[in-house]
């Protein structure tokens, strides 16, 4: 159905776009640049890069808005307030900063179709009405239902405004042409909203990183992982729904109990100086900065498990996106989450995994422990992950099932 796009003018509305290497900024870029091969003609709306650090990388910092090409796209970027610690009301900002901005001179010319990339509100705003103003098709490609994500993900003041941010999700999802969700899980949520199912599309992630390639043992000696440590990894956002204290906890039992263990949090975001503080006194967590692009791989390799860690309320509103990457490294993952939502469904079916009850120190301390005494078995779940991601989460298949509902939305037209 690609012959539908060529020659087509695409808009793709998203906050969140490259050179961000983390959360929903590779599959937007992906997105963006499969169109344009494609042979559609492709503009993006974007802020300034910010994420998962919630700052402004620094070769964007101080610009009011500019326009870039990458990838064959041409790539608008608007300023926006960015809050360096999560509330409601400064979600509020970010949100409405990203709207006026992103609202002013919107890029030309005319599209045929706009793409949003949600969460935020703003985009699903701006793109629904961009596409009413230009009677064009709207797609909306749903990675996290912001509404549930204000109940569920324990920001502070978000159970107030909930309801508020539900509704107005709920009013961009009804007004579009098609809704693609990146798990089943948010299919119900989705249609309580009034959407109807057979305007709602399964579109999951792919993995957009390259199986690992370096000398596994050089990479553990260069990050300080003795042979004997059995490393247990979190890569990714340091945010509030991660609920990462569970594995400061675990690392405080290890110490007792487990001197193998080693934990360690990769990444960036909100709760990074909350987190040192609490970890402060442990010989055996480390804190580091994110991986780069090209060493990522190979450092998730490296490791021996692999967490994924989400507070026990998040259940319907959110995939990690860390899973697809997990998956293709051959590593075990253990999943510290909410034993009914989507994340752990996803591991159950890729067989890849453990799950445990989340935030359970305890429980996450005792799977990692029968990994260590049981290696066999930890091999054998790592190896399924890489056969799972061939089966369903390839790069050609994910660009497939985006590439056919785009499609399907021009054709509704």
């Amino acid at each position: 159905m690609t012959e539908l796009l060529a020659g087509r003018r695409a808009l793709l509305v998203s906050t969140h776009y490259a050179p961000e290497h983390a959360g929903i900024a590779p599959y937007s870029t992906r997105i963006a640049e499969h169109l344009a091969a494609c042979g559609a003609q492709v503009e993006v709306l974007a802020a300034m890069p910010h994420y998962p650090a919630w700052r402004v990388h620094d070769d964007y910092r101080g610009r009011w808005r500019m326009t870039e090409g990458r990838g064959g796209v041409r790539v608008h970027r608007r300023r926006t307030f960015v809050p360096s610690r999560q509330t409601a009301l400064r979600r509020g900002l970010y949100e409405l900063s990203f709207l006026a901005h992103g609202s002013l001179g919107p890029p030309a010319p005319r599209p045929d179709l706009v793409i949003s990339q949600m969460p935020t509100l703003a985009g699903g705003l701006i793109g629904g009405r961009l596409a009413r103003r230009h009677g064009v098709p709207h797609a909306v490609v749903v990675q996290d239902l912001m509404g549930a994500a204000a109940e569920q993900s324990g920001i502070r003041g978000g159970g107030r405004v909930a309801s508020l941010v539900a509704g107005m999700e709920a009013r961009i999802l009804r007004s579009a042409t098609l809704v693609g969700v990146v798990h089943e899980s948010f299919m119900d949520r989705v249609i309580a909203t009034g959407v109807p199912a057979a305007r709602v599309r399964v579109v999951p992630n792919w993995t957009h990183v390259t199986p690992p390639t370096g000398d596994r043992g050089a990479v553990r000696a260069r990050l300080g992982w003795r042979q004997e440590d059995f490393v247990v990894l979190h890569s990714g956002n340091m945010g509030l729904k991660q609920g990462l204290e569970v594995l400061v906890d675990a690392a405080r039992i290890a110490v007792r109990d487990t001197p193998r263990m080693r934990v360690v949090i990769m990444g960036d975001g909100s709760q990074k100086e909350h987190l040192a503080r609490r970890a402060a006194d442990l010989p055996n967590l480390d804190l580091l900065p994110p991986a780069a692009d090209a060493d990522f791989p190979d450092v998730l390799a490296a490791a021996d498990v692999l967490l994924v860690t989400q507070r026990s309320s998040v259940r319907d509103m959110s995939l990690p996106s860390k899973l697809t990457s997990y998956f293709a490294s051959g590593r075990p993952v253990i999943a510290s989450v909410a034993a009914d939502g989507g994340t752990a469904q996803e591991v159950r079916r890729s067989g890849a995994g453990v799950v445990v009850r989340a935030e359970d120190p305890e429980a996450l301390h005792r799977a990692v422990g029968e990994l260590i005494r049981d290696p066999a078995r930890a091999k054998a779940l790592g190896a399924l992950g890489p056969a799972y991601v061939q089966e369903r989460l390839s790069p050609q298949a994910g660009l497939g099932r985006i590439t056919s509902m785009l499609s399907e939305a021009l054709a509704l037209q």
